[in-house]
């Protein structure tokens, strides 16, 4: 890929996203945007690829969309040279959150540095998110005349629950990451030097000792569960995976490695090894 505004690495089963535009805190833009949805699709394909860490170039992480277009930022009437209308926009932070949703292997946000508007949202469909401390965060939306984006309706709500997600989102407040340490919007909250070096030791963990296809499978029943009516539909889910992980040569090899006191040696591939009966949910109508 030719890439102008990310980086895009992999090393030991560990891919590294980096946005890459310190000279303007990494600000998202529509290139950006674009990159950012070939790089998940790629790394969904790609078996060597067993966990995904996106962070950001320089001291921020993403300080937000690039206004440097001035008022008409937002204004999506003309894209891509063409007029559109209301029906035909698509958010393209919302197809960059769908990438990394859609996206197979974990992906585990190193929030190095300040995270506002989309910023933060492009986070919220990643699996584990690390946050420097004194990172400033923002839910700006309301602020800038706009509303939240990126599938963020969706997913705030469901990390920190409806009553503090109305209040980011209505205040448009700019806090510290510290600030929320407990409310479940971050799964660590580290000096910023501590921030990258967690993620990848966690990356790493899932890199080194786990099953790709459970990994997987894992991802898939907990963000799908989410959707469930009631837990007796999620059981009858996880007894379908659990009938047919039992009988791969994965769970043999789990067992063995355990028994024999070694590190495990898994081969199924995600791209190739998935249950006939997956995705056992019904895919949304994309028009």
């Amino acid at each position: 890929m030719d890439l102008k505004q990310t980086k895009f690495e992999i090393s030991e089963g560990i891919a590294i996203v980096t946005l890459n535009r310190p000279e303007r805190m990494n600000a998202f833009t529509p290139v950006m945007g674009q990159e950012l949805m070939d790089i998940f699709a790629e790394a969904d394909q790609d078996d060597s690829v067993r966990a995904v860490v996106v962070t950001g170039a320089g001291k921020a992480f993403c300080a937000g969309a690039d206004l440097t277009t001035g008022e008409a930022t937002f204004d999506s009437t003309m894209t891509e040279g063409r007029k559109i209308s209301i029906a035909e926009h698509r958010d393209r932070g919302g197809k960059v959150a769908l990438a990394i949703f859609n996206c197979r292997k974990p992906v585990i946000g190193a929030i190095n540095g300040h995270a506002v508007g989309v910023g933060i949202t492009m986070t919220l469909p990643m699996d584990i998110r690390i946050v420097a401390a004194d990172a400033k965060i923002g839910f700006v939306f309301a602020r800038r005349g706009v509303v939240p984006e990126a599938c963020s309706s969706w997913f705030l709500p469901r990390i920190v629950g409806i009553a503090r997600a109305t209040e980011l989102i209505y205040t448009g407040r700019v806090f510290r990451a510290e600030e929320q340490a407990s409310s479940g919007l971050f799964n660590y909250v580290l000096p910023r030097e501590e921030v990258l070096p967690k993620a990848l030791t966690i990356a790493g963990e899932i890199a080194m000792q786990t099953s790709a296809v459970s990994v997987a499978l894992s991802k898939a029943l907990l963000w799908h569960g989410l959707t469930e009516k009631d837990p007796q539909s999620v059981h009858l889910i996880d007894s379908r995976c659990f009938h047919w992980c039992g009988r791969q040569k994965d769970a043999h090899e789990g067992i063995m490695s355990f028994l024999e006191k070694r590190s495990p040696d898994f081969k199924l591939s995600p791209t190739k090894d998935m249950p006939d009966f997956y995705p056992w949910w019904k895919e949304p109508k994309v028009n």
